[in-house]
């Protein structure tokens, strides 16, 4: 810091008289001044900046935009991007739900700065940044959730070993849970999918806890789920019977003993952690059917390292992303993944994951580059001309854009660090001022 610099070399002014000293103090006061006072962004402000547009604060951001950056690809300065996704059967409706793709969550619930709940340090990974509730709001339509027995109750935990601990503990299922069933409840024309990592040993506990969250009149019945590949309900009548909550389990006991749908039974997967981010390889994880099988109809794509790195996502979500769907299409007999699970979604260098499920939609909807190109009732491959990408991403429903109650790195410390140099150059001119007086 300047002003420290200068008391920690007892620097002192050339001996040129008073004005010699004023002229120059002046100049230093001129040279600096601007650096700070200049506004980050001088081009648009109050919610007219577009996608990739400099901005300072999550205001200036149109809406289904927010204000951050991407440090990890050189880009240190805040930039409007995308956070919200295109809901796809607004645009496209009354096809079967395996038809669509939806934009999914990797531990929804392991939130950065999550409430301390147990009376312990948390010590673990965190995958996200805002709350379920947000995350609905901003089009997230998949919530993976790891559930375990934890203080003679259900919790939502990070843990190792089927064990959850005081220092691995979020919360007790049911407030989430309770988040899901208000989303539902306001949002009447909405699906949601849930896929527990299942550590739930309490007898009927799952089926309890979902009930007392008030989701069992949402949810879709086991019985019905389509089986070797058959095609889903059209969400319009998923929508009209009531059906909006598919609820999946890694434990294959409760399908039998709960009448809770046995993941692997229904869709096949690729390998989460690290092996699935190798470019060129989407292999399928050891408890599902080969990605290619045709076995199932639904396909989730797991898009996540396996250490979570907050400053990093922002690059795994630019064009590394776009080779991996390449890839997992390929690897699936040329199926585009249902679901597609990330960390951080919000994190990008422009358009990120909210781009990316918009172009496998605009392909298996309708034919087109992107959904938002897709016209209802046309035929398949009728494509409309859209804007370039510098504008507002399309959404009928704008009333989730991301609020800017998450704060990206980079983005806090570019809005407050010209303060922190005022307040610097201040005391270096203080300084220097001193030591001229004494000096004359």
């Amino acid at each position: 810091m300047l002003a420290c610099f200068a008391e920690e070399h007892s620097m002192k002014p050339c001996s040129r008289g008073a004005d010699g000293h004023r002229i120059i103090l002046l100049m230093l006061f001129l040279l600096f001044i601007p650096l700070f006072f200049i506004p980050t962004s001088t081009a648009c402000s109050n919610a007219n900046c577009q996608l990739l547009d400099s901005c300072s604060t999550a205001s200036d951001c149109g809406s289904g935009l927010y204000c951050g950056n991407c440090p990890a690809l050189g880009k240190t300065q805040p930039f409007c991007t995308r956070g919200q996704a295109t809901i796809p059967s607004s645009i496209v409706s009354g096809l079967p739900f395996n038809k669509y793709t939806w934009l999914m969550t990797h531990n929804a619930f392991s939130i950065v700065d999550a409430p301390l709940l147990t009376g312990s340090q948390r010590i673990t990974f965190y995958n996200q940044e805002d709350t379920v509730t947000n995350q609905l709001t901003n089009g997230v339509r998949g919530l993976m959730l790891d559930m375990y027995d934890f203080q003679n109750d259900i919790w939502l935990c990070h843990s190792f070993r089927g064990q959850c601990y005081n220092f691995t503990a979020f919360e007790p299922a049911i407030s989430t849970l309770k988040e899901v069933e208000a989303f539902l409840t306001k949002n009447p024309s909405e699906i949601i999918t849930i896929i527990i990592e299942d550590y739930v040993h309490t007898p009927k506990g799952l089926t309890r806890v979902f009930s007392d969250a008030g989701l069992d009149k949402y949810w879709y019945p086991v019985a019905k789920m389509p089986k070797k590949n058959q095609n889903w309900p059209t969400v319009n009548d998923m929508v009209q019977n009531n059906h909006r909550l598919l609820v999946f389990t890694s434990d294959s006991s409760k399908e039998a003993d709960e009448g809770i749908a046995y993941q692997w039974r229904y869709m096949v997967e690729n390998e989460p952690g690290d092996p699935g981010v190798v470019p060129g390889s989407c292999p399928n994880r050891k408890e599902s059917k080969p990605l290619n099988s045709r076995s199932s109809s639904l396909f989730l794509m797991n898009y996540f390292p396996t250490i979570p790195v907050e400053n990093e996502a922002c690059k795994e979500h630019s064009s590394p992303l776009a080779y991996m769907v390449e890839t997992c299409y390929k690897s699936a007999g040329n199926v585009i993944p249902n679901f597609i699970a990330v960390n951080f979604y919000m994190r990008s260098d422009g358009g990120g994951v909210f781009d990316a499920v918009d172009r496998m939609n605009g392909q298996s909807l309708c034919g087109c580059s992107t959904v938002t190109s897709c016209q209802a009732g046309a035929p398949f491959g009728s494509c409309k001309t859209i804007t370039a990408s510098n504008t507002t991403p399309a959404n009928p429903d704008t009333s989730g854009s991301f609020s800017g109650s998450v704060q990206l790195t980079g983005a806090a410390s570019t809005v407050h660090i010209p303060s922190i140099f005022i307040l610097c150059l201040f005391h270096f001119l203080i300084t220097f001022s001193a030591a001229i007086s004494v000096e004359i």
